[in-house]
């Protein structure tokens, strides 16, 4: 049964989504967008936005050894390269996905595009380090404005449970092949062209998602909300996530005692609860407080923070794991590391369509459990273990994170009317997104915390056992972490289904 939501019937979505289209001189044009196969023509043009935002992290983890040793950053400063992106990303959801519900996805997602490609631009050409910060943060922005305009369309587009939860699998599948490109375009990109050409590579790139865009993707009716925008509580929002991201950072080069660290820790606690105070007294919030009174909701946030803290932060500290501990090229690490992205792939293919014939909670707890089972098992890992040894081990993290994407994606878009879609898929990806950034800083304050000399460049002897000795660390916070989160997931669950059978 196909639910109405005014966005689009099925009978006239071409005129719905462009009432416009009235002249006959569009009349093919009309046509052309009244195909059963416009829909999944989008989703591809929207999932290649999906594809760079994922693919700039994997690719850029590669290239961190020879950034470091080009321009002779430490390992706080390389942290910085990949948070920099991932903090203006993050801390700009929210405001970005309140902004396209009044104003437009797509031309948010146009413009989201184009300041990626911008970025990158500044970033490939960086005479200096704090030149490439700036072009990382700019490009941050690009995904900020493309990732809640993305699950809005694809809310739109398919309205049957059934076709969008495998409409956001597809969706998932996007950023599980950028997972395993990344590591390998990467590697290629330094051996034959250098680091610089990790970042220069997204222009063409950039240009062409813009002339698709431009051509496939439906202008979507804008939320009637009136009142003005919740200038204040955006800033909250980067006030909060920049703070804690600072002092997780900071704290390992200038100690965890120390001034800047802690007025940064202060801030950050204290901004995410004037934030909710605020929105909650707000007209019209960036935020719905109330959502979080959702259990389910809640479930699919945590288990996205988790997910990607203990994902993305183990792909970029495998990639060091494999130059600087075992002195591998960045194409060996990038074809090593690519093995739990292609199992990601995978596994986030089948669970989209494993989402829309037995629901959310299934797939999600069971790959919850797997990546947690796999976590553990890499804990054996030696300064000299190979790929053939483990590489079992990054398949099923692979399989296990992939199969509990869909699921989380699927009732955080789900949780409240198509008006506040934007709100909702925004709120979702900066969990997601927030994951991210602690994981890279968390793990590595971890990974990095027995070495004196904190270099990018390969190790001593010595210095391999004690980078291994973090890494297990890490792994093993990753490993309760995920357990913790399918233990959430199965309990909150089963509340509200009990809750639903009453």
């Amino acid at each position: 049964m196909v639910q109405q939501s005014g966005v689009m019937t099925t009978s006239t979505p071409a005129r719905t989504v462009n009432p416009r289209r009235s002249h006959p001189a569009h009349s093919r044009r009309s046509h052309r967008a009244d195909s059963p196969l416009r829909p999944w023509t989008t989703l591809v043009v929207v999932a290649g936005g999906l594809f760079l935002a994922v693919m700039s992290t994997t690719v850029v983890s590669v290239a961190l050894p020879a950034i470091g040793t080009s321009m002779r950053v430490g390992s706080s400063g390389l942290e910085w390269i990949v948070d920099a992106y991932v903090i203006v990303y993050s801390s700009l959801l929210v405001a970005c996905g309140t902004a396209g519900d009044r104003g437009g996805r797509k031309g948010l997602f146009l413009a989201g595009v184009a300041a990626f490609g911008a970025g990158s631009l500044i970033a490939g050409l960086a005479p200096s380090v704090g030149v490439l910060l700036a072009g990382r943060a700019l490009q941050g922005i690009g995904p900020a404005l493309v990732m809640p305009g993305s699950l809005t369309i694809i809310r739109a587009l398919f309205e049957d449970e059934r076709q969008r939860a495998l409409a956001i699998g597809t969706w998932s599948t996007a950023s599980g092949l950028a997972l395993a490109v990344g590591p390998v375009v990467g590697g290629l990109l330094v051996a034959d062209f250098g680091w610089r050409a990790v970042f220069l590579f997204n222009a063409p790139l950039t240009a062409i998602l813009i002339a698709l865009a431009a051509r496939y993707v439906p202008r979507l009716p804008r939320n009637p909300t009136r009142g003005r925008f919740d200038w204040a509580g955006a800033i909250l929002t980067v006030v909060a996530i920049a703070a804690l991201a600072v002092g997780t950072i900071e704290g390992q080069a200038l100690g965890w005692a120390s001034p800047v660290v802690l007025v940064a820790f202060a801030v950050g606690v204290i901004a995410p609860g004037s934030f909710t105070a605020w929105e909650a007294r707000h007209p019209s919030p960036l935020v719905d407080v109330r959502l979080f009174a959702r259990h389910k909701f809640v479930v699919a946030n945590v288990a996205a923070f988790v997910v990607f803290f203990a994902f993305i932060g183990a792909i970029v500290y495998f990639s060091a794991y494999f130059q600087q501990a075992q002195s591998r090229s960045a194409l060996t690490a990038g074809l090593d590391v690519s093995a739990i992205g292609i199992f990601f792939a995978l596994g986030a293919s089948a669970s989209g369509r494993l989402t829309g014939r037995f629901g959310a909670r299934w797939p999600m707890i069971v790959g919850l459990v797997i990546a947690c089972g796999a976590t553990f098992g890499l804990l054996r890992l030696g300064v000299a273990t190979g790929i053939g040894a483990i590489w079992w081990n990054f398949a099923l993290l692979g399989v296990g994170t992939g199969l509990c994407l869909t699921p989380m994606t699927a009732v955080a878009v789900s949780a409240i009317d198509a008006s506040k879609a934007g709100m909702v898929s925004s709120v979702h990806s900066t969990f997601r997104q927030v994951g991210q950034v602690f994981g890279v800083a968390v793990l590595g304050a971890l990974v990095y915390a027995r070495l004196t000399a904190r270099t990018a460049g390969p190790l001593t002897v010595f210095q391999r056992e004690l980078f291994v000795t973090g890494l297990h660390h890490a792994l093993l916070l990753d490993g309760i972490a995920l357990f913790a989160a399918a233990a959430l997931a199965a309990s909150l669950f089963a509340r509200t289904n009990l809750v639903t059978h009453r």
